[in-house]
């Protein structure tokens, strides 16, 4: 059933061509729905390089705070009235609220006000990373706040079926799945490269293990060090080498711990697809995130994967198959987990092929199109609940 053109507005702190998984997902999303011949309006921060006069009907640019921690990313800032006075004169159909900052509850009361409908994504929880910081008392302020947020929302678009289960377990309502998609086509095996194995020091045996997110304590990054000491008394002949692909807080610290590590910094595009066909194992040991796109993109690029058992992993990935995982929080069982896959040559072999065309079959159309049915369905609700308020006021 072909869907009838809508005039969508994608608010969001972050976006393209900011790295990470929300602005990746979100650039994703606007060219199938564009594609797809709806009208897709922008509502984002103002980023480096962006020119004063690009703001347009389809494009908002707002002022923006730097997100503490966080260098590149920023709060979104814009009063709800400047947003009511825009979508009172040019009304979207549907908003879709993917982050939970001030430019989002700017949207959302604005939305509310005139009457529009909102649906919204939670791409991150807060609230573990709260804790990892040792902020603790604030997990529950931050989680009654976001209960509150998605409860004015029509549908709450959550990325795997483990934290759909974990936000119905605490109170939020109306949650739904929208799983991510992968670039197989950017992501593939055949973009590895021997020189820049070459460069990383390492030969046609050796043995690349990577890991790919932002360099900081919330990602787990401690139980890197352990597990790649465990691979190498594993198999003492093959030279093993950290290679880590992105930014963060920690990385002058992590540096000088690691000296042996190769520190690749920030990649996008081919740049970064070729990072993840030149290596052979990825490392995922975060606990945090909601979905984590690198491992489908690590898995697409035809690499072994070892996770804990959540988000991503636990719908992708099956043990044993095509990667491997272990109980979310168990470190001694990541560290087996690895060793075990690693130690036979034929499972790493087969293992690495089961990836890929796993990864094959999970392609952007469709989750586009899964998309636009949440937003149309969420259109036909509201308008049948305001026909009924119409009714009997």
């Amino acid at each position: 059933m072909n869907t009838p053109p809508m005039h969508i507005a994608l608010v969001s702190e972050t976006f393209a061509p900011e790295i990470n998984g929300v602005a990746r997902t979100l650039a994703h999303l606007n060219e199938g729905l564009r594609q797809r011949g709806h009208r897709v309006e922008i509502v984002r921060p103002r980023q480096a390089g962006d020119a004063s006069s690009q703001d347009g009907a389809d494009l908002l640019l707002v002022a923006g705070l730097p997100l503490p921690g966080y260098p590149g990313l920023q709060w979104g800032q814009v009063s709800m009235h400047t947003l009511w006075r825009r979508w009172r004169q040019q009304r979207p159909d549907v908003l879709y609220i993917a982050t939970q900052g001030p430019l989002g509850l700017s949207a959302l009361r604005a939305a509310r006000r005139l009457g529009i409908a909102v649906v919204s994504g939670f791409h991150m929880d807060f609230a573990p990373c709260a804790r990892q910081y040792g902020l603790g008392l604030l997990t529950r302020a931050l989680t009654c706040y976001l209960r509150g947020f998605h409860r004015r929302t029509a549908l709450t678009l959550v990325p795997s079926v483990s934290q759909r289960l974990d936000l119905q377990r605490r109170g939020f309502e109306r949650a739904e799945l929208l799983v991510h998609g992968v670039d197989a086509h950017l992501f593939s095996p055949t973009r590895r490269s021997p020189s820049l194995r070459e460069r990383w020091g390492l030969g046609p045996e050796d043995v690349a293990v990577l890991h790919v997110g932002r360099l900081a304590a919330e990602n787990n990054l401690d139980l890197l060090e352990p597990c790649l000491a465990a691979l190498q008394r594993t198999d003492p002949q093959r030279r093993l080498r950290l290679i880590l692909v992105g930014q963060g807080p920690q990385r002058d610290v992590l540096a000088q711990r690691w000296p042996d590590a190769v520190f690749c910094g920030a990649q996008r595009g081919e740049a970064l697809a070729e990072h993840y066909a030149s290596s052979d194992l990825l490392l995922f040991p975060s606990l945090i995130d909601t979905f984590a796109s690198v491992v489908l993109e690590a898995m697409a690029s035809g690499l072994a994967v070892v996770a804990f058992d959540q988000a991503a992993a636990a719908q992708h990935v099956q043990h044993g198959h095509n990667g491997a995982v272990a109980m979310p929080g168990d470190s001694a069982g990541f560290i087996e987990a690895a060793c075990w896959l690693s130690e036979d040559h034929e499972r790493v072999r087969r293992v690495r092929l089961n990836a890929r065309h796993h990864a094959l079959r999970q392609g952007w159309p469709g989750v586009v199109e899964r998309f636009e049915q949440y937003l149309a369905r969420a259109c036909l609700a509201h308008d049948a609940q305001g026909a009924l308020d119409q009714a009997y006021p």
